[in-house]
């Protein structure tokens, strides 16, 4: 059975922060296809949102799958076009561009979450946070080979050195987890902005304290108030309960952008 229509409540905002000129994140709220994305682009000017635009594009024309395994297989071909057309886009320019990553998929009672380079998927479930992405960057392989403490993660001065990103190599390499969704479960996908100045505390507190839209306006402006110093993008994503229908009536799907 198909079970992409369980009650969803969801929403995303996107902000170029208080010190870029422009906005390179773009984002994609699809709860019809049971899909959550955003993506964060580099390069330099006019070069990331390309990059970033152009998974959101491709992902937006995934439609209706009829399973989980369909959506997933979905969800890679259109990554891998994306690839493809930014390795010719950086090619063409004689530059290198490219764009992290971090998706929701969920359909059936499960989820997967798929990321690469240093956007994040977070869960809240149980009033409990607890990070589900992994990042893709030099200081977290330093800290997994023990080469660091996780207080000079916090000052490292390449912390932000990317591993991994899509459009930067032939094949994309991302990592992924799954499992079945509970009602109540609360998703936090955000690109690099908001964990530069708001703990995984206070994006706890926030999720848990107001509805998915509120919430994310609410720890944009606590970004913004504490400078702002990269482009930020937030996604919420709160499972309802099919037999009470909590959580029903998502925001009203935005293909996706780079809000402000």
């Amino acid at each position: 059975m198909n079970n992409v229509a369980l009650p969803f409540e969801s929403f995303g905002v996107s902000h170029k922060g208080c010190v870029r000129d422009l906005n390179e994140d773009s984002y994609l709220v699809e709860p019809r296809t049971g899909l959550w994305v955003v993506a964060d682009g580099m390069g330099g000017h006019d070069a990331g949102e390309v990059a970033s635009a152009s998974i959101v594009d491709h992902l937006a024309t995934i439609g209706i799958a009829s399973s989980a395994p369909d959506l997933r297989a979905r969800f890679e071909d259109r990554l891998s076009r994306a690839n493809a057309e930014i390795r010719g886009i950086s090619e063409a320019r004689g530059i290198t561009i490219g764009s992290t990553f971090a998706a929701l998929l969920v359909m059936d009672g499960r989820f997967a979450c798929l990321w690469a380079g240093d956007s994040r998927v977070y869960l809240v479930r149980n009033a409990s946070i607890s990070q589900i992405s992994k990042d893709h960057t030099e200081v977290q392989e330093l800290l997994d080979r023990g080469m660091i403490s996780a207080a000079e993660a916090l000052t490292w001065p390449r912390r932000n050195v990317i591993t991994h990103a899509v459009g930067v190599s032939d094949e994309v390499v991302i990592d992924y987890q799954q499992g079945e969704t509970m009602p109540g479960d609360i998703f936090v996908l955000n690109t690099d902005g908001l964990t530069a100045h708001v703990s995984d505390a206070e994006i706890e507190a926030a999720v848990l304290s107001a509805a998915p839209q509120a919430a994310c306006e609410n720890l944009l402006e606590t970004v913004l108030a504490r400078g702002g110093t990269d482009n930020v993008t937030i996604i919420l994503v709160k499972i309802g309960d099919r037999r009470n229908g909590q959580a029903a009536g998502p925001h009203p799907a935005t293909a996706g952008g780079r809000d402000r």
